[in-house]
């Protein structure tokens, strides 16, 4: 990772800004527009002092989640490596249940896999067979998406780059989980499917095996990643590991399900 260059005033005063967007609804301009020469580092610094704010506000970290993990999107924004979030309890939705658009700006979402912890998780060294042991089950999940930034800048037309989307808790809003937990030993997670259904229409199909090639690589990636910083992924939290669809777009009356065949449905309802 790119060392960091923004001063600790300059991080604080830019998680206000998206602090205030996500409050506000109203969106703001990107990080790189703001600081040209933000490293991913900066990026991360800012996230963590955002989420740092909302903790202040009574807010709790339930644990990470995971994105950019295919090929595809990588290559897109420019980059050979995934990016993470955090999790917060006010992120989490019932399965089956609504969830309230007015809190958010520009809603969508993916199917995924959440790895439920039963042992922490720490690196460096941490490898795909490290997870499926401290796993304690593996659920159908959706993430829903935001973004407290602009895509494409107002003024100048400039699209946000990978930055931003760090800088913005890599775009996570939310969370629902459901279907049938697996054990890791159980099930050969690649082999997971979704059929992702908007309104009863297919939007998109996809395997967990687009994820790194195995989801379980995605979330040693991250606690490889959060090692290099002396952090652990710890027993309890909840890990999503990637999407293995393209983002759904969604908005009010929306019902999005995602099939996940023999390990059953989970699905949202945007009111």
């Amino acid at each position: 990772m790119s060392e960091s260059g923004l001063t600790d005033a300059e991080v604080a005063a830019f998680a206000g800004r998206l602090d205030e967007a996500e409050r506000t609804r109203r969106q703001t301009r990107a990080l790189s527009l703001a600081h040209p020469a933000a490293t991913l580092a900066d990026a991360y610094r800012v996230q963590a002092a955002w989420m740092a704010l909302k903790q202040t506000r009574g807010r709790r970290s339930i644990g990470r989640k995971i994105g950019l993990t295919s090929k595809a999107m990588q290559a897109a924004v420019g980059i050979d490596e995934p990016d993470s979030g955090i999790l917060l309890d006010d992120m989490v939705f019932a399965d089956g249940g609504v969830v309230p658009t007015g809190r958010f700006i520009g809603l969508r979402v993916e199917a995924e896999l959440a790895f439920v912890l039963g042992k922490p998780l720490a690196g460096p060294g941490c490898t795909l067979t490290d997870v499926l042991d401290a796993t304690a089950w593996i659920m159908p999940a959706l993430e829903i998406l935001d973004t407290r930034i602009f895509r494409v800048d107002p003024e100048t037309g400039a699209a946000r780059r990978v930055v931003d989307t760090v800088a913005d808790n890599a775009a996570n809003a939310g969370i629902v989980t459901g279907g049938r937990p697996f054990r890791p030993g159980d099930h050969d997670p690649r082999w997971v499917g979704a059929i992702c259904l908007k309104n009863g229409a297919v939007e998109e199909t996809g395997l967990a095996a687009g994820v790194l090639n195995h989801p379980a690589s995605s979330v040693a990636w991250l606690a490889n990643r959060l090692g290099q910083a002396g952090e652990t992924i710890a027993a309890g939290e909840v890990v999503l590991a990637g999407s293995f669809i393209r983002p759904v777009e969604v908005g009010p009356g929306d019902t999005v399900v995602a099939d996940y065949g023999s390990f059953g449905t989970v699905s949202c309802h945007f009111g």
